[in-house]
């Protein structure tokens, strides 16, 4: 679904993505970990477009996207959330997601019509919110959510694209420990179809939920492989998990 071509990235005499390549087949739950300036935000930024790579090629479903524009490339089903949250906090969920549909379907610029005269986007924003959990609170507005919940919100907007790829810059930060498990459970039980890429500190959700890791330093990869690989890999132990962690 998803393939990088050895993209590099210069700031400077500062390389922070080296010759970077990885693929993330469909349904693939692949975590992306590395100390902080590793370089995985600015990987995110660069397959998402928001940076230019220097060199290399990104490729979605075997296209080349790599000259498209951001917007462009959200079109094509390549989604991601951000570290902190862009939401609406004066809207309700179900009113945020529906404008997200009606941005999809090329309606949100109608604005003399009413948005409940959107039945059927207003029913699919529901799904989501149900999918993601959020249905009970679908109609509270947004700033008196629990972090945990305005994260969540956050995916439901991305989920409102159709993406065939999301990426997820650490979508637990700032989540209280207690909701993070519940968090990513709901990562988790994303339909099959969509490839999830996520950036996460917290190497226990790593480790309970990727199927497949990639490890960044220094803005190139030392490892991908399998969590069980990654847990006992003496490198990743001595650049990352240090040599205490179980």
């Amino acid at each position: 679904m998803l393939k990088t071509e050895s993209i590099s990235k210069k700031f400077g005499s500062l390389e922070v993505a080296r010759s970077v390549s990885l693929e993330l087949p469909r349904g693939a739950r692949h975590a992306l970990i590395g100390p902080n300036g590793a370089g995985k935000t600015t990987l995110i930024n660069l397959i998402t477009g928001h940076l230019k790579p220097d060199s290399g090629r990104i490729l979605l479903e075997g296209k080349d996207v790599t000259g498209m524009a951001p917007a462009a490339r959200v079109r094509r089903g390549l989604t991601r959330t951000f570290q902190i949250n862009t939401l609406f906090p004066d809207l309700t969920p179900i009113e945020s997601v529906t404008l997200a549909v009606c941005e999809r379907e090329g309606k949100a610029g109608q604005f003399w019509r009413s948005l409940a005269t959107h039945k059927d986007a207003i029913d699919e924003a529901f799904d989501i919110l149900s999918q993601l959990r959020l249905a009970d609170v679908a109609t509270r507005t947004t700033r008196t959510l629990p972090y945990g919940q305005q994260r969540l919100l956050e995916i439901a907007l991305a989920l409102a694209t159709k993406p065939k790829v999301l990426l997820l810059d650490e979508p637990a930060a700032g989540v209280p420990r207690d909701e993070s498990a519940m968090l990513f459970s709901v990562i988790a039980a994303l339909p099959d179809d969509i490839s999830v890429l996520f950036i996460e500190h917290d190497m226990n959700l790593v480790f309970q939920f990727a199927s497949r890791i990639t490890v960044l330093v220094a803005g190139g990869v030392l490892l991908e492989a399998e969590p069980d690989v990654i847990r006992t890999d003496p490198r990743v132990r001595e650049v990352y998990l240090g040599h205490g962690h179980d």
